[in-house]
């Protein structure tokens, strides 16, 4: 059966993948990205199976008006997918709190925009599948990641909490954690770094930003088979809240557990030890 495809960020990167992969399974696709003219140009000119949007996901009202374009032009939302974000790298201490609301305000607060817009047409229809667009960087935190993990580790709270909320309506949600990928996350255009250089830091800085730059262009992950995966899963009957892509994403996962069950191991007793003896 044929799905109709709601798509943030889709002018480049993982965005654009999806929304290929998704017209190549024959479904109808609602691309939005901040400027039409790029999304345009990455998919191609409105069709029956496309529609083109521009869509800044922190305008609230923009949001709402491109949802509601959407629902009239293709009559209802069947899969929804937050992508749109970028990366704010850099020491804690080297950033300010305007990074810090700028960052939450398009990695999470983007995706409660358009989730509250889109949610009751799709609550109403009594199916759904909503994919929001994470990270490893949601599970594992590493250095230069402190803002971009929290904005990931708080998408991955929410969507886990939203996953029970909307389930009793036939609606799932599925937290999509990449690892890297071969895509422009790495580029000045979606990369973004701390302005208030710490003297102590330089050295460290110059390191793992210099990593970063090494690693651009040469990530292990494909985007169109990541973006074909969610197409399948968007198929799927019973799909998996978590799905972690890449194996630098699966080992990282792996790595994660394994050290979050020692650590749970070791301090399980002095852990138990806080119950009240309450009515003992």
């Amino acid at each position: 059966m044929q799905k109709i495809w709601f798509i943030t960020g889709a002018s480049r990167g993982l965005g654009v993948e999806i929304a290929k992969a998704a017209l190549r399974a024959g479904d109808r696709v609602v691309a939005t990205g901040r400027r039409r003219e790029a999304v345009i140009e990455a998919l191609g000119t409105d069709s029956e199976q496309l529609l083109n949007l521009a869509l800044d996901v922190t305008d609230a009202g923009q949001t709402r008006a491109a949802v509601q374009a959407a629902v009239s032009r293709c009559g209802k939302i069947d899969v929804l997918v937050n992508n749109a974000g970028y990366g704010h790298l850099g020491f804690f201490e080297e950033n300010g709190a305007e990074d810090a609301q700028a960052q939450f305000a398009t990695n999470l607060f983007g995706v409660f925009n358009v989730t509250w817009a889109a949610l009751p047409s799709m609550r109403s229809a009594r199916q759904g599948h909503i994919f929001n667009i994470s990270s490893i960087a949601g599970l594992l935190g590493a250095e230069l990641g402190s803002l971009y993990s929290a904005s990931k580790f708080a998408l991955e709270g929410y969507s886990e909490s939203l996953a029970k909320e909307v389930a009793p309506f036939g609606l799932h949600v599925t937290i999509v954690e990449p690892g890297p990928f071969r895509t422009d996350f790495l580029t000045p255009e979606s990369i973004r770094f701390g302005a208030h250089p710490v003297a102590d830091y330089d050295q460290r800085r110059t390191l793992l930003q210099a990593a970063f730059q090494q690693r651009n262009g040469q990530q292990p992950g494909d985007p169109a088979k990541l973006a074909q995966a969610m197409v399948d899963l968007a198929n799927e009957a019973q799909p998996p809240m978590r799905f972690i892509a890449g194996s630098y994403a699966v080992d990282a996962a792996d790595t994660k557990l394994a050290g979050m069950q020692v650590e749970l191991d070791r301090w399980r007793q002095l852990s138990l030890s806080t119950d009240g003896d309450y009515g003992r």
